[in-house]
């Protein structure tokens, strides 16, 4: 008896403190999904010594609201500046450079112009083109705003500083 009201907890407790989680995916997997249910694409570009990016991730994507629109909204891809292996890309094959103790990954240097900071939120189109890297921590509020404007298609009519003045918080 003691052993089915431990499991009865343990099953009640899973669900109730269960979170909805950004569903992040390879960039094959987002090509593939892309053409059957084409979304705009957020890439989280990180490194494993970012300190902001694991503070992004523990407060940002972590944020069950944000998640919810995110996994709703969008395709989500995260990437480590760093590894090794390669990845085919929009038909390119892209690879890890060494450089002195550390070196990085060409699809990094590509998605962020060369301009090597981290985190780094990368915005793509439904068709997969570049819309803006945004480099630094963004809390969650301040990352609301942008997945909302990109999200929304505003970028295409609407400086974002115009957008953020009327915007409001779902959080």
């Amino acid at each position: 008896m003691k052993k089915l009201i431990l499991i009865a907890l343990v099953a009640f407790s899973s669900i109730t403190f269960a979170q909805e989680t950004i569903q992040w995916k390879s960039f094959e997997e987002v090509e593939l999904a892309s053409k059957e249910d084409p979304k705009p694409v957020i890439i989280d570009v990180y490194t494993d010594w970012c300190g902001w990016c694991k503070k992004m991730d523990k407060d940002t994507f972590q944020n069950e609201k944000i998640a919810k629109y995110v996994n709703e909204n969008f395709y989500a891809i995260k990437f480590n500046a760093e590894q090794k292996e390669e990845v085919v890309f929009q038909g390119h094959t892209f690879k890890y450079v060494a450089q002195g103790k550390r070196g990085y990954h060409e699809l990094a240097a590509s998605l962020l112009n060369g301009k090597m900071s981290y985190p780094n939120i990368v915005y793509l189109d439904k068709e997969l083109k570049m819309i803006q890297p945004v480099p630094g921590y963004m809390a969650a509020p301040q990352f609301e705003q942008i997945i909302n404007y990109i999200a929304g298609e505003h970028y295409q009519t609407t400086e974002f500083e115009t957008y953020k003045s009327n915007f409001e918080s779902q959080l």
